[in-house]
């Protein structure tokens, strides 16, 4: 008797909890949200989890229309679109935005983070990466996470590089970044800035002797077909800023923004894990289709390391950042974890 009492007690609370739930949204208008994202596998399935709860979670007053794989356009394009409203939500790698938003060149500065535990605790949640995180309100927009795109290492078509000097003279495609340009230089490469959309070509017809992504990027576009070597020099970590519209975030009901923000934050988790998940299959899988994985040693990464030193790029991206302040905070912060 007392378990069938506590059965039907349960049962009741459920119900009385579902009511509840729906009462919360009865009187919002069901909102349909465009969401722009990028290439990358981890974020895809980010995206669709995103989507799926925050239907759960909002009563289904809040839904979500997915854009994959750019088809909006690129990084800096979809955030564009954000800004104005044509997109509601984007996701885009922080290195497109540093020409809207530089404070985000904190985040191109080679060997900064050595670790995704640095990165989680001081670059996303120390208090300089909470301000620069925040800032974006400056542009119309509203921060809704960071998620993982995780740490660049380089492919190259013939060489298997492990030093700088394997590197010299090489066409490796960056980004139209500064930064990264001016630490492929120091290297000794031949840095060539390309559109996104551009190079798998320029890597198939030898265009370019390789590029530099994190391996989710390598992986999620194929790159393996047409480069023979994956490098884990870890260079940069770079991660992926999600973006909304700070108008529409504000016409949202207290609730439907409470039901964003849990949908958001479980999503995130979820895209760790799956980042994490791909990076450790990835080498079994590479190596499956004929490509040479190269885990640098620590004495051969810190090698590149010190061949950047000479592009100083910490100074450069300070001379950039609107608030240089923050560099020099977070430089303390990882210098004060790093010691403990």
């Amino acid at each position: 008797m007392q378990r069938k009492f506590m059965k039907t007690f349960i049962g009741v609370l459920t119900l009385a909890v579902l009511a509840a739930s729906s009462c919360a949204f009865a009187a919002d208008k069901t909102v349909t949200l465009k969401l722009g994202n990028v290439t990358s596998d981890s974020a895809k399935k980010a995206g669709a989890k995103f989507k799926e709860l925050l239907v759960k979670y909002s009563g289904g007053s809040v839904k979500v229309e997915l854009f994959d794989d750019n088809v909006l356009g690129d990084d800096k394009t979809v955030v564009e679109m954000t800004q104005v409203g044509d997109c509601d939500i984007a996701v885009s790698s922080t290195s497109s935005l540093t020409p809207l938003y530089p404070d985000y060149y904190i985040f191109d500065m080679p060997y900064m983070f050595l670790s995704k535990n640095e990165v989680y605790k001081v670059g996303f949640n120390g208090k300089a990466g909470k301000k620069i995180v925040d800032g974006v309100e400056s542009l119309g927009l509203k921060g809704l996470g960071m998620w993982e795109n995780g740490f660049r290492n380089l492919t190259t078509k013939k060489t298997p590089a492990t030093e700088p000097k394997d590197v010299k003279g090489l066409k490796i495609r960056t980004m139209e970044n500064d930064v990264h340009i001016a630490a492929w230089k120091a290297i000794g490469a031949n840095p060539t800035p390309m559109a996104f959309s551009e190079l798998y070509t320029a890597m198939q017809q030898g265009t370019v002797d390789g590029e530099e992504n994190p391996i989710g990027i390598i992986m999620g576009n194929r790159f393996y077909e047409v480069q023979k070597n994956v490098i884990y020099t870890e260079h940069v970590y770079t991660p992926y800023c999600v973006l909304m519209n700070a108008d529409k975030w504000k016409s949202l009901s207290k609730a439907q923004q409470a039901a964003l923000t849990k949908a958001m934050k479980e999503a995130t988790g979820y895209q760790y894990e799956t980042s994490q998940s791909i990076e450790d299959s990835s080498d079994k899988m590479l190596e499956k289709v004929g490509v040479k994985v190269t885990h640098l040693t620590l004495a051969q990464k810190q090698a590149f390391q010190k061949a950047v030193e000479s592009a100083n790029c910490f100074a450069m991206i300070k001379k950039k950042m609107t608030h240089p302040e923050y560099a020099q905070q977070m430089l303390e912060e990882l210098q004060a974890v790093r010691k403990k």
